[in-house]
């Protein structure tokens, strides 16, 4: 059977042009899925060029094959986490790379196709890993993790208001049966959620729920900081970063780093010059966030949350 893999990757024109590849430039995207991003970097680095291509998922993998089949020999795919990548890069015998794309953001495969539980509008088993060789699922969570630990991450990477009672009820509701399935899970939050509230939110009820339950079990915001401490070291002087996040926990992780990257002085600001000795070593290509035009959101409702961040290596 083919496999069908929905997704519309986010400001295309926007990543090409701040990741500026050129003919014989090697590239790293490090999150595949459905290759729209791979695809036009593909167009620019060849011939010559060669893309370095990471995901956690085996479908964005098997998808990959086929988008990218005319080019094949122009691209090495690793089935993995981008924290990874210093290891990926080893493999291919490569210190430094021209550019590198993150997209964190989630596919509407996932959303749609994967049959892993992470839409609200889906009768699907609680599993959520981005890679099914993970041990933790969401059921995991939901089932098993305590009260105060639920609620810590509503709010920490959901940021619900109603944190306390939905990972009360969650509790309570689990004594009597197992809470199996993303509907099952997706009508009990939106009973805890007061309908005044409910009324005037643009979103569904369970949307924060799940999206900080789908954060805890990939440690999605762990990996984005550990990618982000390293990622310097393997950028040529020249070479272009771009990242594409869509939540703003993991925006503020971006932009903080970068801009630390920027400016790494740890000396007083009561000091007239700097003698601490450290340098710059990378610039903000984005001084905000950018983000979609009117027209792409109208085009690709999922882009509306997106903020692009991109540097140059020092």
């Amino acid at each position: 059977m083919t496999l069908t893999y929905h997704h519309v990757s986010v400001m295309p024109n926007e990543v090409i042009q701040y990741l500026d590849c050129k003919p014989g430039d090697i590239v790293v995207d490090c999150t595949l899925g459905g290759c729209g991003h791979s695809k036009l970097i593909l167009e620019k680095i060849l011939p010559g060029g060669l893309l370095i291509g990471i995901d956690q998922d085996t479908d964005s993998l098997n998808n990959a094959k086929t988008v990218l089949a005319d080019h094949l020999s122009s691209v090495r795919l690793f089935h993995g986490n981008f924290e990874g990548l210093p290891d990926y890069l080893k493999e291919c015998g490569i210190d430094k790379v021209d550019a590198i794309l993150a997209d964190i953001g989630i596919s509407f495969h996932h959303i749609q196709g994967s049959g892993r539980g992470f839409s609200f509008t889906k009768n699907e088993p609680l599993d959520m890993r981005m890679d099914t060789r993970n041990e933790l699922t969401a059921s995991d969570i939901v089932n098993c993790f305590e009260e105060k630990e639920l609620t810590k991450i509503f709010r920490e990477y959901g940021e619900e208001k109603f944190a306390p009672k939905i990972a009360r009820e969650i509790v309570r509701r689990r004594l009597s049966s197992e809470i199996r399935t993303s509907l099952e899970l997706a009508d009990l939050i939106s009973g805890c959620i007061p309908r005044k509230f409910a009324d005037k939110s643009k979103i569904h009820p369970a949307t924060r729920v799940f999206m900080a339950i789908r954060i805890a079990v990939n440690k999605e915001l762990e990996v984005l900081e550990r990618f982000m401490d390293t990622v310097p070291d393997h950028l040529k002087t020249g070479g272009r970063l771009c990242v594409l996040s869509f939540h703003s926990l993991e925006d503020r992780i971006v932009k903080r780093r970068i801009k630390g990257l920027e400016n790494p002085c740890t000396c007083p600001k009561s000091l007239p010059i700097c003698v601490c000795g450290r340098l710059p070593i990378m610039k903000s290509l984005t001084r905000k966030a950018v983000k979609p035009s009117e027209e792409e959101i109208l085009r690709n409702p999922m882009s509306r949350s997106t903020k692009l961040r991109a540097a140059v290596r020092l």
